[in-house]
């Protein structure tokens, strides 16, 4: 004990880890992408030329370059030059979905974000959309009434629908929130449709979103994509199905 009296820790510590060399690279990268000091457009040095700048071997680099590929910051332009770029938002929801598949995020999960976050983008899309996104909207209903007995069409057509509303909201922000969310429906879908026939409750839904869309009135939007989000949680629960079980496991 010290002479102070205090007492001393039995605690024990790990050894500290050191990262990769290739994952410092690529570390190092994408900071400077992300602060917006290397600009989409922008052309990398060759491996050789950051190689000799990182004071690693090439096949140091060549790792890092992987990661930034896959991680859509970098593409390969004519003359394997890396180019700095922007990821797509499918591409950046589709690896957050497989993410949230891996922790096994549940439905009752699911609805909760999309609760809080559709009647949101329901309500700026209202204040926001074009007349052509209107059009493609009325497109999309109109297939889904075609579509009305093929379940796995109609929840497809419905996801695109909202992926629509989201567009005409223009919120990059609440976009990319909801994209891998919105990905994850179609399990959730596939599970109640075919036991409850609620293809044309779901019609009806979007005729109500659609008219309040065109008469831009931002509470009637939200409200409506409101009852839509409840009325799906309702169904879920009328099947039967353990509301907090995984979504890969319906």
């Amino acid at each position: 004990m010290p002479s102070d009296g205090s007492a001393v820790t039995n605690q024990t510590f790990k050894k500290l880890d050191t990262a990769p060399v290739y994952r410092l690279v690529f570390d190092t990268i994408e900071q400077q992408i992300v602060k917006g000091e290397l600009k989409p457009g922008v052309l990398l040095p060759t491996e050789t030329h950051l190689a000799e700048q990182f004071g690693v071997n090439r096949s140091t680099v060549r790792e890092g370059i992987r990661m930034l590929e896959e991680s859509g910051l970098v593409q390969r332009k004519s003359g394997q030059r890396l180019q700095v770029t922007l990821p797509h938002i499918n591409a950046t929801a589709a690896r957050t979905s497989r993410l949230l598949r891996l922790h096994e995020v549940t439905f009752r999960e699911l609805w909760e974000a999309s609760i809080a976050i559709e009647p949101v983008v329901a309500r700026y899309a209202a204040e926001r959309i074009t007349a052509p996104e209107l059009a493609l909207l009325q497109q999309n209903v109109a297939e889904m009434e075609k579509a009305i007995n093929d379940h796995v069409e109609v929840v497809r057509l419905d996801i695109v629908f909202h992926d629509l509303i989201a567009q005409a909201a223009r919120n990059r922000a609440l976009g990319l929130a909801r994209e891998p969310i919105s990905q994850l429906f179609m399990p959730a879908g596939k599970a109640i449709l075919p036991r409850l026939k609620t293809q044309k409750r779901i019609i009806d839904a979007h005729h109500a979103l659609l008219k309040a869309l065109k008469e831009r009135d931002a509470d009637e939007a939200a409200a409506w994509m409101h009852r839509h989000i409840a009325d799906f949680k309702r169904g879920f629960e009328q099947t039967g199905l353990d509301i907090d079980r995984p979504l890969e496991s319906f």
